[in-house]
């Protein structure tokens, strides 16, 4: 038995299914400098959406610490990578949820001795 959540499912894997991939390459470039894991191994990418009246996206993303020193660099980045790829505003939403290694993709854990 896994003990690794999956991934929440982002509303625009539903809306526009065609951009999944291209935004899951763009925040894989997004490093946390202190880890040395990009956004998406980490799990830290809980939602895209886009909203079609605004014609704008929004990204919910949480941090590994609610104090984490590089939050705003990392929130930043990935609002305009994202905001390269769907070629939209963008906003960043810094959520609420609190991480745990749970959400790290399956064998990325194995670095730390967690999985």
């Amino acid at each position: 038995m896994s003990l690794l959540r999956p991934r929440p499912t982002w509303q625009i894997e539903e809306s526009h299914p065609e951009l999944f991939t291209r935004l899951d390459e763009t925040f894989r470039q997004v490093m946390d400098p202190e880890i040395g894991l990009n956004i998406m191994e980490l799990g830290l990418v809980r939602n895209v959406s886009i909203d079609a009246e605004m014609d704008s996206a929004h990204v919910v993303m949480i941090m590994t610490t609610p104090f984490c020193p590089y939050a705003h660099a990392l929130l930043e980045s990935a609002r305009a990578r994202a905001e390269k790829v769907l070629e939209k505003p963008t906003t960043i939403e810094m959520g609420m949820e609190y991480w745990d290694p749970s959400y790290m993709e399956e064998g990325v854990g194995a670095d730390w001795g967690l999985f």
